[in-house]
């Protein structure tokens, strides 16, 4: 199995408390409701497993995740991709270590740091980790507007 291990750094004008809660806390509830390609996400389990499925006719089905810690007083979560169609033939899982830190706008610095856990000697192209960094960003970016047009949400 390789590896290859990526970073990245996205801002916002939301409080890291704020964006914490929205993305990491209640996820569950807020995407559908802001993502059209989300049906609903479902907990499994202890609730250390999250699977969330995308309306039919997509090209992805489900995306299963193993929660490994939410620390809400850090404002950390590290969680992993174990199950889905995003994986295909050449990767066992992908591994998300992500922090809230606060900027000094009242914004804060989401930093992120992700792990391509591959099978065999297959090494990831840059062109798929951005591929990903895309979608993630788009929701990033939808939670955000979200949050910034109602300052009172998880305030």
């Amino acid at each position: 199995m390789g590896l290859t291990t990526y970073t990245h750094e996205a801002t916002s004008r939301v409080s890291p408390t704020r964006l914490f809660k929205a993305l990491v806390v209640d996820a569950d509830n807020l995407i559908p409701k802001l993502m059209p390609n989300v049906k609903n996400i479902e907990t499994e389990g202890d609730g250390s497993i999250r699977k969330m499925n995308f309306v039919e006719g997509g090209p992805i089905k489900y995306l299963k995740h193993k929660i490994h810690a939410i620390d809400d007083k850090n404002l950390v979560t590290k969680y992993s991709l174990i199950e889905g169609d995003v994986l295909g033939d050449k990767l066992e899982s992908i591994t998300y270590d992500i922090k809230f830190e606060a900027a000094g706008n009242g914004g804060c610095v989401c930093k992120t740091k992700t792990e391509y856990h591959t099978k065999g000697d297959y090494v990831l192209k840059e062109e798929e980790h951005n591929e990903g960094k895309k979608q993630a960003m788009e929701l990033f970016k939808a939670v955000e507007d979200y949050l910034l047009a109602n300052p009172s949400v998880y305030a």
